[in-house]
């Protein structure tokens, strides 16, 4: 069988347009993501030291902390930027893709797929990424997807003010129903917009057992978005930060508030 290959397009994204290294940390949006995501990790993650494959794993913003508390994390990623970052590190990383990883069946306790459904347009695709990670995890074992959520263009370009020029506006409207950024839209590269239940739905038909699906940053990020970027301050470690974390929290329970987040995290089992 033929490996499957990641579009040029999203390469050229990641290696040449922005520094995936930097976007989890530069921006409070950004920190709001890690945040949440490590506290929503450590809530559902076996104890340490439990073998991790973090597929999508980028640089290895997220490896550093899961290796900081005391985790055996592997890499994998596309693109060949990130995997050079992350063995710069001291990361244990290669090139790969989710949808045919070449780690053996039930080698490890926990899949990270943090990255791989953004950039699947197509559905089988995103299953058989599912899957996969599926395949090499054992047992009773833990798979943790994120998503990028259908709406968040829309609150993005609202922060922005750029969904006042036409063309964004059709865009973010033809998101919104198709949940496709197509290939060769500016500022993106091509993606998929999941909403909270087609995200659960795919984990499901993936064979995973009982998904549970999170807002990553909440209600609040835009408004967190909009005032730094406008104020031309960073809003880090300041109180509107920790409001903005606190709406986090406290919309969790509400699954009406679900599709207010940029992304979304599901947690299943094997």
């Amino acid at each position: 069988m033929t490996a499957p290959s990641v579009g040029p397009e999203i390469i050229a994204f990641y290696s040449e347009t922005i520094s995936e290294s930097e976007r989890l940390s530069g921006s409070a949006d950004g920190v709001l993501e890690m945040v949440r995501t490590q506290e929503l990790l450590r809530r559902h993650l076996p104890a340490a030291p439990a073998r991790i494959i973090d597929i999508g794993a980028g640089p290895g913003a997220h490896a550093r902390w899961l290796l900081k508390d005391g985790y055996d994390v592997d890499l994998v990623d596309p693109v060949p930027r990130h995997v050079e970052e992350a063995t710069a590190a001291g990361f244990t990383a290669r090139i790969g893709d989710a949808r045919a990883l070449d780690a053996e069946d039930d080698s490890y306790d926990v899949a990270l797929v943090l990255g791989p459904l953004y950039h699947l347009l197509d559905h089988d695709d995103r299953i058989r990424a599912l899957r996969e990670a599926a395949r090499v995890v054992r047992p009773g074992g833990l798979i943790a997807a994120a998503a990028i959520g259908r709406y968040a263009s829309l609150f993005e370009h609202v922060a922005t003010t750029m969904l006042t020029i036409d063309r964004v506006r059709d865009a973010v409207a033809d998101i919104m129903v198709t949940g496709i950024h197509a290939p060769g839209r500016k500022g993106f590269t091509s993606s998929y917009f999941h909403t909270g239940e087609n995200l659960a739905a795919e984990l499901r038909e993936a064979g995973l057992t009982d998904p549970v699906v999170y807002g990553i940053e909440g209600p609040v990020w835009a408004a967190l978005k909009a005032t730094e970027q406008h104020s031309k301050d960073s809003l880090i470690d300041t109180p509107m930060f920790e409001a903005a974390l606190t709406a986090a929290r406290l919309a969790e329970p509400h699954p009406d508030l679900l599709a207010a987040s940029s992304h979304m995290l599901a947690i299943a089992n094997v």
